[in-house]
């Protein structure tokens, strides 16, 4: 054995400190990881870039808060939600690299976070052993106003890009969600979407390039990866294809001056009439405009329906807008296109974008920006989410229904968010995200719940599939379609055995109709032992 070098003395003295180190933090435990995994992460790291700083394990007292930190969904960080058995933070592309290629040699499940809005905790929870990749350090952000594009991290969040392209430019935004926290990885491979679709698209139909570390450990980019697995992390999920590291997007152009609404209106004050109009006009108005529809019970006191004064049940329609112009050019849109809603000036307000990505995260006007740095939501609750497509209007009749089951039940909310624009144009088969032409809009069912335990989880889950079923007359069929980045169990679990391509056809139809096929082809071809695997991942050919 030839003398080594400095460096490579250092890295071997290193390994050994780190590996006493953890064989001590491990004595007498019953979970202790694989101690062969760590050691070959050791012996692959870099020690320009030292893997160790980036290693958390149970014993270790940031461990729980590095886990907790981007846990946003509180049925899943309680004491009984299994854990991983060791987190690693990458600082670095390489420490991915080195994370996928030991765990392929000692056989470990590895899930992949950004953001941690994984509705049902897919990203970092399992019932078998498993390690996170937590890729929030891996958060840079280079805008390019020359290009009008950017190249943006996976673990940066919606909020933080929102903000560097405010700091670059007055006149440019980018269509993605409206909550800062959102990761980028997961919001951008499973499409996203926005207040903006109407007249850019789905985030997805906005990303120019890409970087993924591959099966084999390799940094691709589109070029070398080739246009199918480009595709398939557009909107496919890059959890079932690698790991993504960052991607390129085109911004888009926004005016100076944009101009957001609330308009709200119970049963009492015709919300019935309105809601019915809102169906027919919101998927046609011009394409600056867009107007969600989000539905709720409210307690009421008094009124034409109550004696006494006592408290009742209603239902409130929230029309919340959103319009690339100024109020005079909205009110004479408004006035033409859906003059049922009765929309005043005082009912408007005009801002810039980046103060309409605050009014639509229900910040107080006159929120400073920097709010969007904050990684921390506005609130934690415990929650379940639901997707539906509505293909055909529903009759009034139809609404009287839906308003007596939610007065019943009491939650969920629902939120309807219009198509038509930008997204009737684009083909299905564009990106693997299929839901374009043929929708008015998408439904989200959203419930919240503050009271821990599995009582109240039960409960608030099983009115939350009431009220899914009781949709099913007015919504898409065969299939029923829903949206990917709306996580979803109740439509399938894939245990990835010898079934795998069965159970996952179950969800997989549902939320990706006919590029589900493709999707599944790439899959085989790119990753065949389906090592990047989690309980709604593509699965491989049998």
């Amino acid at each position: 054995m030839g003398i080594l070098s400095l460096p490579q003395l250092l890295l071997f003295q290193l390994i050994l400190n780190l590996l006493l180190s953890f064989s001590v933090s491990w004595a007498g435990s019953d979970s202790a990881p694989d101690q062969d995994f760590v050691q070959c992460l050791l012996s692959h790291s870099q020690p320009s870039h030292p893997i160790s700083e980036a290693i958390y394990i149970p014993n270790n007292a940031s461990y729980a808060s590095v886990l907790r930190s981007y846990i946003r969904n509180l049925r899943f960080n309680t004491c009984s939600t299994p854990k991983p058995f060791l987190i690693i933070t990458p600082l670095h592309e390489s420490h991915v690299q080195q994370a996928i290629v030991c765990a392929q040699k000692q056989n470990l499940l590895m899930k992949i976070r950004s953001g941690g809005h994984d509705y049902e905790g897919v990203s970092y929870v399992s019932d078998l052993p498993f390690f996170l990749l937590d890729m929030f350090n891996l958060r840079s952000i280079d805008i390019d106003i020359n290009s009008e594009t950017a190249w943006v991290q996976a673990g940066a969040t919606l909020g933080e890009l929102f903000y560097r392209i405010y700091e670059k430019s007055k006149i440019h935004g980018f269509p993605a969600g409206v909550c800062p926290t959102v990761g980028v990885g997961g919001h951008f491979s499973g499409a996203g979407y926005g207040n903006l679709m109407r007249k850019y698209g789905l985030s997805a139909d906005n990303i120019i390039d890409a970087q993924l570390m591959d099966v084999h450990g390799r940094l691709l980019d589109r070029k070398s990866m080739g246009e199918d697995l480009f595709w398939a992390i557009t909107g496919g999920g890059g959890a079932s294809f690698g790991v993504v590291i960052a991607y390129k997007i085109n911004l888009v152009r926004v005016p100076q001056t944009v101009t957001v609404f609330r308009v709200e209106r119970t049963l009492e004050q015709n919300a019935t009439d309105i809601v019915y109009r809102w169906q027919y006009v919101a998927p046609k108005l011009d394409t600056d405009l867009f107007i969600r529809l989000t539905m709720e019970v409210v307690n009421i006191t008094g009124g034409p329906l109550s004696t006494g004064g006592e408290n009742y049940k209603t239902i409130r329609a929230s029309f919340i807008g959103f319009f690339l112009g100024n109020s005079e050019r909205l009110l004479s849109v408004m006035e033409t296109g859906f003059p049922e809603l009765s929309l005043k000036q005082s009912d408007c307000i005009e801002m810039s974008w980046v103060e309409s990505v605050l009014f639509w995260t229900s910040f107080p006007i006159g929120t400073e920006p920097e709010a969007l740095l904050s990684r921390k939501p506005q609130v934690l609750v415990h929650l379940k989410r639901k997707s539906d497509y509505v293909k055909t209007p529903i009759p009034k009749i139809g609404l009287m229904w839906i308003w007596q089951k939610m007065i019943e039940f009491e939650v969920p909310i629902m939120s309807f968010n219009p198509y038509g624009g930008k997204m009737s144009e684009i083909p299905e088969s564009a990106t693997p995200c299929p839901h374009r032409a043929g929708n008015l809009w998408k439904i989200q069912y959203a419930t919240n719940w503050e009271v821990s335990g599995a009582e109240a989880s039960d409960y608030h889950l099983n009115l939350t599939k009431k009220l899914y079923f009781y949709m099913t007359p007015f919504v898409s069929m065969n299939p029923r379609e829903a949206y990917f980045n709306y996580k979803d169990l109740d439509l399938g679990i894939n245990n990835n055995g010898k079934a795998s391509y069965f159970e996952g056809r179950a969800y997989g139809i549902r939320y990706f109709k006919d590029n589900f096929d493709r999707l599944v082809r790439i899959k085989t071809e790119v990753d065949p032992g389906n090592f990047f695997r989690n309980e709604q991942s593509i699965p491989t050919l049998p």
